[in-house]
This record gives C-alpha cells, sequence and structure tokens, in this order.
C-alpha cells in the first residue's frame, strides 16, 4: 500500500490526536496511532480506552487499502523537525508492516504493527439525544467551568461538567463543593430535557482541539458521549451518577450588593494574600458605603496586609471572609470590567457575577465563606 500526504497536514493532526493518548495505557497497543486508508482518505484514531479521537486526512495519492498502527513516539519524532513537503509511505499491509517514508532529502524506515488488536468503538445507538452547539458556546463554557471540577474518587459525580439541556435554557454547571460555576445559555432551549455529565479529560481536550466559529454536533446516551466537529470526532464515557440539585444550593434573597472593579480587587488579592495564613488562605473582606476592604493576616507569623478599594454598594455594613486562591479563579474565569458580589451574612455562599452579563447568557459564580474568629 503506498499513499502520499503532506508532512504539516500530518504532523498537526498528530499532535492534536496525541493528546489523548495516556502515559499507562492499560492497553500496550493503545500507545499507538491507528491509521486506515480508504477512499483517497486516510482517518487516523487516538484512545486511552475511554476517549477516542478520529480525524480524517486527504491524500494527495493513494495505491490500495488497508490499515496498520504506528507508536506514538516513533511517529511524531519523525516528523517534529520536517519542513512542509509530501511524505511518500509505503506501507507492507500483508505481512511484516515495514514502513517506508520517503521524503525530499531522505528516508525513515521502521516497523508498524498489526491494526486488529486495536478496540473499535460501537457507534452510538439510535435512541441517543442530538444537539448542534457552536464551539464558541462550547469553548467559552468549558473554559470558564474546569476549574470549579472537583476531583473527588468518593464522589465522582462531582468531577465533571454538568450539561443540563431544559426548557428554558442549556446550564452549564460545575462544582467541588465549596464553589460553583452555572452558566446559562438562553438562544438553546430543549422541548425534551435531557442531560450528561464530561468528565474533565475529554472537556481539556476538546478546548484544546476544537476550532472557533464552527459547529459541533453532540450525540449522548446514558453512557457515552460523541463530538463530531469539522476536522474530527472526540468518543467519551460520561460519569454515571445523578448530579445534585445546582439550583438549590444558590442563594436568591442577597440584600447586600458590591460592584467593584474586577482587575482593581485581583491586582488588590495578588498582594495581600500572601500575608494570608498558608493554610487556610483566608481573605476577609470588610464591605460598607463606598469602601471595600480587602485584608489578610497570618497570626503564627505575625504579618497582615489591607488594602482599600472603592465599590458601589447597597445594604448593611459587612465582614465576610474567603478563601483567597478560589476568589483568584473566581475572578480570572469572568471576562467582564466590573463584579457584582450578593451578599446576605457572613454564614452565606457569595454570589459573584459579572455586572454585565453575555449575550443570552446568565454566568453565575458561587463560592462557600470561611469562617471568621472574631
Amino acid at each position: 500500500m503506498r499513499f502520499t500526504v503532506s508532512s504539516s497536514a500530518l504532523s498537526s493532526k498528530l499532535n492534536m490526536l496525541a493528546k489523548v493518548i495516556g502515559s499507562k495505557n492499560s492497553l500496550p497497543i493503545l500507545d499507538n496511532f491507528l491509521f486506515q486508508v480508504a477512499g483517497g482518505e486516510m482517518t487516523i484514531t487516538a484512545s486511552d480506552n475511554d476517549n477516542v479521537i478520529k480525524s480524517t486526512i486527504a491524500l494527495t495519492d493513494s495505491e490500495g487499502e488497508g490499515e496498520f498502527c504506528v507508536a506514538n513516539r516513533v511517529i511524531l519524532d519523525a516528523l517534529k523537525e520536517q519542513p512542509e513537503q509530501p511524505l511518500q509511505f509505503d506501507v507492507d499491509i500483508d505481512e511484516t508492516y515495514a514502513i517506508k517514508i520517503v521524503y525530499q532529502n531522505g528516508l525513515y524506515n521502521f516497523t508498524g504493527l498489526n491494526a486488529e488488536d486495536y478496540p473499535r468503538s460501537q457507534p452510538m445507538s439510535e435512541e441517543c439525544t442530538s444537539v448542534v452547539l457552536s464551539t464558541d458556546l462550547l469553548i467559552d463554557n468549558i473554559n470558564r467551568s474546569l476549574f470549579a471540577t472537583a476531583s473527588d474518587e468518593l464522589r465522582p459525580v462531582m468531577n465533571g461538567i454538568y450539561f443540563d439541556f431544559t426548557a428554558d435554557a442549556l446550564a452549564v454547571v460545575a462544582s467541588d463543593g465549596h464553589k460553583l460555576v452555572r452558566s446559562r445559555n438562553y438562544s438553546i432551549k430543549s422541548e425534551n430535557p435531557s442531560a450528561f455529565n464530561l468528565p474533565k479529560k475529554p472537556a481539556t481536550l476538546l478546548k484544546n482541539i476544537l476550532s472557533k466559529e464552527d459547529e459541533a454536533t453532540i450525540k449522548f446516551d446514558a453512557r457515552n458521549a460523541e463530538v463530531e466537529f469539522s476536522d474530527g470526532l472526540l468518543r467519551c464515557r460520561l460519569i454515571d451518577g445523578r448530579y445534585p440539585n445546582y439550583n438549590s444550593v444558590i442563594p436568591t434573597d442577597n440584600p447586600c450588593i458590591a460592584t467593584v472593579d474586577r482587575k482593581g480587587l485581583q491586582s488588590a488579592l495578588r498582594r495581600v494574600l500572601p500575608f494570608a495564613s498558608e493554610s487556610s488562605q483566608l481573605i476577609r473582606f470588610h464591605i460598607e458605603n463606598g469602601r471595600f476592604e480587602v485584608s489578610s493576616e497570618d497570626i503564627d507569623f505575625a504579618t497582615s496586609a489591607k488594602e482599600v478599594l472603592s465599590c458601589e454598594y447597597t445594604g448593611t455594613k459587612l465582614t465576610i471572609g474567603f478563601k483567597g486562591s478560589s476568589l483568584m479563579e473566581i475572578l480570572g474565569n469572568l471576562t467582564s470590567d466590573q463584579v457584582m458580589f450578593q451578599l446576605a451574612d457572613p454564614s452565606r455562599a457569595g454570589v459573584i457575577v459579572p455586572a454585565e452579563q453575555p449575550k443570552d447568557e446568565d454566568v453565575l459564580m458561587l463560592i462557600m465563606p470561611m469562617l471568621l474568629n472574631d
């Protein structure tokens, strides 16, 4: 079997697919890429058994059809330093799986593997739910939510991003029990409510491989999901289990509302946080009319810091504590110039929202308070 392919096109595909391959695979064959040549195209597959990515590449010319496997490190290293040029592959798929790649100034010889041991995924069932989403929406929501997912072996249901399709909106939710992100998109409504819980690894893969200004078709059932996009397909196992009622933990009666400059608060936190206790990372907010005080202290080392920002505030005088690193993560995953803190008292969760919401969206972040010892 012979075929010719562009070196840069092949290299970019393989680098995209390599992100799924695990460092310790249960099946040795999964350390390889699967190449399938047919009809003037080559489909390349990479997998870690739970997640599969496929991508198709056009061939300049081809003679014969077949499939073979190549160790990911061998082919990635071979292509790493290649400038753009045609690569001519000659593969013995009948006996030895010897592979010869001829390029402008030289050639590579190495041996591939028989592809029959490579695991194949079953097609999605006909009863699966199918939705079409813009890739921009997917990328934005994954980027905004990933930091809030848990790494909890006892409650694996919290380790993913929950996509909840309702009659009113699509809600994308992530929480680790200490912080929560809920993004509602009102442009996407579903007559038949459905949901899936996307694990962290495929979510991270998707945000890195999807192209902006495109569309993706998501098919899902109770166990698996498949995301089809312009230059490939990702298939993954979903997280089993019932996701908690996230709306019930979001306080709605928050009479104390402070609006503050997001970047100004981030800068203040960067300066104040090093003086907080290393174990608790407690940051204290003291808010009153027009004044937003950020402070920290470490009693053990007799260090403290305090900074005052201006704000718009309605409500009674309030002092409340939060974990500094979680605040930094939340502020770093919002994009508005100003943020609103919606608070009630020192024992209730704080709600943080952009002062100006994105079009057709309602973005909300929640952070649990920390106990103040005074």
